[in-house]
């Protein structure tokens, strides 16, 4: 009878467990339905909020005033080349700095100074004038530098990695140094390939927070022909009074099958995009490296 009782308990607690996940997926995925239903919806339709979970008088008129856009195109070259550039980096920088910071402080004595500065650089920036005072002295304003370099060390990734480090056992690098391998050797041939996990979960967080950032492009490029994707689709919007003044009645009319609100919609699908194409790629990984990443010895 006990048995019976448990049994009907557990099954209950997972229909509850999984009634909770059903509701959080809804609400997650719901919205952002809606946001491609009235991306693919007639203006006249979005502007009367009759849109929900279907589009309504279904055009693509957003998706083709972003896509003939010839600036587009080029500012999502240019983001694809910052993305690529902010990876080596951080890839290359965040190991390099957390390699020598995972040993202990009998093998690197300077190692509790560094994590000091470390710790509080990461909780407190210097702020946004500073920074682009010294962005501008550098005669970095209007490059794709200016939105590389300033998140080249991201401290949070550092700290994640020193962690794992730290977790591989001791005896692992002692073996390899008797067998002849020097402090680099170890490193690319013992640790890195261990460190797969975390390193494909800071790669994520690499891609994803450069990709989104819009904000520096606004801060730091002075002319649109070289803003990043995220800053350019930030500054799109229907101008139907620029386009009258121009007399071109084929642009006015396009111009008239869009709103702001679906063509910002159409911005957000078109952005989200390329991140949806790699992180199914990098999702097995990320898991398990934020979980070893995070776990102290």
């Amino acid at each position: 009878m006990m048995i019976e009782s448990n049994r009907v308990s557990y099954k209950a607690g997972r229909m509850v467990i999984y009634g909770i996940v059903l509701f959080l997926t809804l609400a997650c995925l719901l919205p952002l339905w809606n946001i491609a239903a009235l991306s693919f919806s007639a203006a006249e339709e979005v502007d009367a909020n009759r849109v929900g979970l279907l589009p309504r008088g279904a055009t693509a008129a957003a998706y083709v005033k972003l896509l003939t856009d010839g600036q587009f195109w080029r500012s999502f070259l240019i983001s694809i080349e910052r993305v690529a550039l902010a990876l080596v980096f951080n890839m290359t920088l965040v190991t390099l700095m957390a390699y020598p910071l995972a040993k202990s402080r009998r093998q690197f004595r300077g190692r509790g100074i560094y994590m000091g500065l470390l710790i509080f650089a990461m909780l407190f920036s210097g702020g946004l004038i500073p920074t682009y005072l010294t962005i501008r002295n550098l005669r970095l304003l209007n490059t794709i530098w200016a939105l590389v370099l300033p998140g080249a060390v991201p401290i949070f990734n550092v700290i994640l990695l020193i962690n794992f480090f730290r977790g591989i056992p001791k005896s692992l690098e002692e073996a390899a140094m008797l067998d002849g391998l020097s402090p680099p050797g170890v490193l690319f041939r013992i640790f890195i390939p261990c460190a797969i996990a975390p390193l494909a979960a800071i790669a994520l967080f690499s891609i994803v927070g450069t990709w989104n950032d819009f904000y520096s492009g606004l801060i730091y490029i002075r002319t649109k022909a070289n803003y990043p994707l995220m800053t350019y689709i930030q500054s799109l919007n229907v101008d139907l009074a620029a386009i009258a003044k121009t007399g071109d009645l084929n642009a006015l009319k396009a111009a008239l099958a869009v709103s702001s609100r679906n063509l910002n919609a159409a911005k957000i699908v078109t952005a989200t995009i390329p991140l949806l194409l790699i992180y199914p790629l990098l999702q097995k990984y990320f898991i398990s490296g934020i979980v070893v990443g995070s776990v102290k010895e």
